[in-house]
């Protein structure tokens, strides 16, 4: 036993720091639900890749993913952290076309 913890009772592993509970309770209160976003434009691997980045990094989008062949991205997200309409504005910022 180190000299620190003479005569004080050893801190518990299993004890969670207050920041550790405020994470778990959030993912638990998250609303996500889960768009399918119609998206033209898109030609090759690159330009699937980059719609796919772009929403990855939108704040509120815990995952992403684009079909090429389909012309689709389906995104889930925490509907308190962000809306449809900021989604289908970051994949127009890319200059391609979801249409409303």
């Amino acid at each position: 036993m180190h000299a620190f913890y003479m005569g004080l009772p050893r801190p518990e592993r299993s004890v969670m720091s207050p920041a550790t509970n405020i994470l778990r309770m959030h993912h638990k209160s998250m609303a996500v639900e889960t768009l399918d976003l119609p998206v033209r434009g898109m030609t090759c691997a690159n330009c699937a890749r980059s719609v796919e980045r772009k929403l990855s990094s939108t704040p509120g989008v815990t995952k992403a993913t684009v079909d090429l062949q389909g012309a689709r991205a389906s995104v889930e997200y925490d509907t308190a952290l962000v809306k449809p309409d900021v989604l289908a504005n970051a994949v127009r910022q890319l200059g391609y076309e979801v249409p409303a």
